[in-house]
């Protein structure tokens, strides 16, 4: 499934890196720890977290991580989305909590689940 598709399926808003959007998932990845992010989430993951500070996009480009949903509906500092911009890491938000959130993107990454 593209970027794209997960993105207008579960209304996210993409913040950052828009060309980002044409990527292809091949999983998600939930933890607000980073250093858990950088022993689990595997290249081309969606990365589910709530932390909104700069060193989520290090961690993000270090693991080829294709993007970052900040969930809770929490604002982004400026600094951080440049950032991403510049690592072609593409942010985006909800107001769906991490739960919620993860649920629905296995279903989607998943359709034959029951």
């Amino acid at each position: 499934m593209k970027l794209k598709e997960l993105v207008e399926a579960l209304s996210l808003e993409a913040k950052t890196y828009k060309d980002g959007l044409q990527k292809e998932v091949t999983g998600a990845y939930a933890s607000d720890l980073l250093s858990d992010v950088m022993a689990n989430a595997k290249d081309g993951n969606i990365w589910i977290t709530l932390q909104t500070h700069l060193n989520i996009v290090a961690v993000a480009s270090l693991k080829g991580v294709i993007g970052i949903i900040i969930v809770g509906g929490r604002k982004i500092p400026e600094d951080v989305l440049k950032k991403a911009e510049e690592e072609k890491i593409t942010v985006m938000t909800t107001s769906l909590h991490a739960f919620e959130l993860a649920g629905r993107i296995y279903q989607l990454l998943n359709p034959n689940y029951s």
